[in-house]
């Protein structure tokens, strides 16, 4: 059957030239609708908190300030996204790795989930046999992937709300304790697990630490609230500088 024009090119076939099909316009138009409606929603979600914040005694310059401590936040970890999506732009394409590196930022997940997909098929990403046909399985399998924890998150969110309403009611300090020592134990999960790998992954654990640990003692000692904002952004990239700067000595 004759293939219309607009979908001659997203036919998969076995040539390993991946970006004919990786860089299609039709897949730049769903890249586009999905971070469309990421920017609707988080409008949304802004005018959302301001409405909600006379609830809480919160005033517009709270309002404000938390704003900047989130955008702040997000530059290191924006950083390192960023590193790891230019280095899968040549496996993926630039669509595909803003709607599944750029949207969630889990690399590790993404090219395990890629990596299986196209061994199942009896190829290796990167080499001859990774072709536009292993490529589209593996595109469709990171994309499931990605859809299921959505979907958990829809279903599990009410559940997980119900609990901690409960909780609450029982022992409202629990829930301030709680969710702290879950995110100190991920991300020490996270850190630890890179230790062994090699000494420059210990030495970038190391600085990265120690800047956290020094912005946070200088924004109390100094009263410097900003110190606090850029304290993550900060010791990623000195992190990142010192084990540029290990590997090249």
């Amino acid at each position: 059957m004759h293939q219309p024009l607009a979908l001659q090119s997203l036919v998969p076939t076995d040539s390993t030239d991946i970006m004919v099909i990786a860089n299609n316009p039709v897949l730049w138009i769903c890249v586009a609708g999905v971070f469309g409606v990421i920017i609707l929603q988080s409008v949304i979600f802004m005018k959302a908190a301001r409405r909600a914040a006379p609830s809480v005694e919160m005033s517009p310059q709270d309002i404000k300030t938390s704003f900047r401590s989130g955008a702040v936040s997000a530059i290191g970890p924006s950083l390192a996204v960023c590193l790891v999506a230019i280095a899968l732009l040549g496996l993926f394409g630039a669509p595909a790795v803003l709607v599944r590196i750029g949207l969630i930022g889990s690399a590790a997940y993404e090219v395990s989930a890629a990596s299986v997909s196209a061994g199942t098929l009896g190829a290796k990403l990167g080499e001859a046999s990774y072709t536009q046909s292993v490529f589209a399985v593996a595109f469709f399998v990171m994309s499931i992937g990605g859809a299921m924890w959505m979907l958990a998150t829809l279903i599990l969110t009410p559940l997980l709300r119900k609990g901690d309403a409960k909780i609450r009611s029982v022992n409202p300090a629990a829930m301030a304790i709680v969710p702290a020592a879950a995110l100190i134990g991920a991300f020490s999960c996270l850190g630890l697990t890179e230790l062994p790998k090699s000494g420059v992954h210990v030495l970038a654990f190391i600085v990265s630490a120690a800047v956290m640990g020094l912005c946070l003692l200088l924004a109390q000692r100094l009263r410097r609230s900003w110190l606090r904002e850029w304290g993550l952004g900060s010791s990623i990239v000195i992190g990142l500088a010192a084990a540029y700067l290990a590997v090249g000595s």
